[in-house]
């Protein structure tokens, strides 16, 4: 009986001991599970901070450019506001000197259309001379009527002949009809010297000479003597050379400028100013 005892004790410990064991080993197991689980939570929850962390960043980032863009923003519609604005002050000062422009230029129209007139009345009058003692040009906007020495004078005299009075007459009645302009009247030598009782040198038979045109226009024909210049240029402005006969002969006259009263010029650019 005892035997028997001692028997189903043992069998009872032998398999208390195997139960044991299997169950160590499926907790162990369990333990290994839950441990790589938690490994893996733990580097999803790395991987998810990080992104977090990235994406924060990011998004700071963000808002930072959207700052800066918003500034810039601002800064190009002050920029535009000025630009336009500036824009807008240059266009008028363009505007202001186009009107400028036109308006000096419609002065200058009207005072080429007097001239181109003036032009045409001394041809008009003086057509029938001989071309070669009677030249009318206009440089820059000035009327020049050129009168051979041949045509004017006796060789070395400063007294105007009757030819003479004949040609300044046809060019009076145009100057009376035109009480605006100014008459400027010069004269000129060749190279050749002259000293007499009278006479000292070129330039006072220059100046005698456009002096005495002067007269003539003032005394003979009632041209207002305010309206005239007399000047005596010599030798100095020669339009041939003087080694020549023809060149010498060319440079001995007088030369009639017709200009515009300063006064009245002016009074006509100030009124396209306006």
């Amino acid at each position: 009986m005892k035997k028997v005892f001692v028997f189903a004790a043992a069998a009872a410990l032998t398999l208390s001991s195997c139960v044991s064991k299997q169950k160590y080993v499926e907790l162990e197991e369990m333990q290994k599970a839950t441990s790589d689980k938690l490994s893996n939570t733990k580097m999803e929850l790395a991987e998810a901070t990080a992104t977090k962390n990235a994406q924060a960043a990011e998004l700071a980032s963000l808002r930072a450019s959207s700052s800066d863009l918003m500034k810039q923003v601002g800064d190009l519609t002050r920029m535009s506001a000025t630009n336009a604005e500036n824009m807008e002050k240059t266009l008028e000062s363009i505007n202001e000197k186009e009107v400028t422009i036109t308006n000096l230029q419609d002065a200058m129209n009207r005072k080429d259309s007097v001239t181109l007139a003036l032009v045409t009345s001394l041809k008009g009058a003086l057509g029938d001379m001989n071309d070669e003692d009677v030249q009318i040009s206009v440089e820059k906007g000035v009327v020049y009527v050129n009168l051979s020495d041949k045509l004017m004078f006796r060789p070395g005299s400063a007294y105007v002949s009757k030819d003479a009075k004949t040609v300044l007459g046809k060019v009076a009645k145009i100057m009376a009809a035109k009480p605006t302009l100014e008459i400027l009247v010069e004269g000129h030598t060749d190279t050749d010297p002259i000293a007499t009782d009278c006479i000292k040198d070129n330039w006072e038979l220059s100046a005698r000479r456009a002096t005495n045109i002067v007269r003539v226009l003032q005394n003979d024909f009632e041209i207002a003597p305010e309206r005239m210049s007399a000047a005596g240029r010599g030798e100095y402005v020669p339009v041939a050379s003087n080694d020549t006969r023809e060149g010498r002969a060319a440079n001995r006259r007088t030369r009639i400028v017709v200009l515009p009263k300063l006064d009245e010029f002016n009074k006509m650019i100030e009124d396209g100013l306006k």
